[in-house]
């Protein structure tokens, strides 16, 4: 077994496609329209999907908006240098909603940001142990 994808639901496809490419570098692997069903599919990820874990961004046709819940926590990216991409992510339009530094109560170098639907994205350093 492995983990294939995490589907968000998102409220504008094409600025949700946007921002995981043009923000976080991530490739659009495939996008496809369901008239039938009428919503659209597009998964972006940081390699194929053969070999890599990559997001599904699923429109529903005519909904915008989602709540997200209670329960949904978070999606983390490992990233070489928080700090760097932070800056990087902020230059490029991201909204930072935790400035990068160590995590409360352990000693990881972490940061978190935010998708235009409100998802939470944690960075974190490789190095991390906690």
């Amino acid at each position: 077994m492995r983990l294939l994808h995490t589907m968000l639901r998102v409220g504008d496809m094409d600025k949700s496609i946007a921002f995981y490419t043009e923000v976080l570098g991530m490739t659009l692997l495939r996008r496809k329209e369901y008239p039938d069903g009428q919503f659209t599919l597009a998964f972006v990820g940081y390699g194929n999907e053969a070999e890599n874990s990559v997001i599904e961004l699923t429109y529903n046709w005519g909904v915008d908006k989602y709540e997200l819940g209670t329960a949904y926590g978070h999606i983390a990216l490992e990233v070489e240098d928080v700090y760097k991409a932070c800056e990087d992510i902020r230059s490029r339009g991201g909204k930072i909603t935790r400035e990068p530094g160590p995590m409360k109560h352990g000693t990881s170098i972490l940061a978190f940001v935010e998708d235009p639907d409100g998802y939470k994205i944690e960075l974190l350093s490789p190095s991390r142990k906690d």
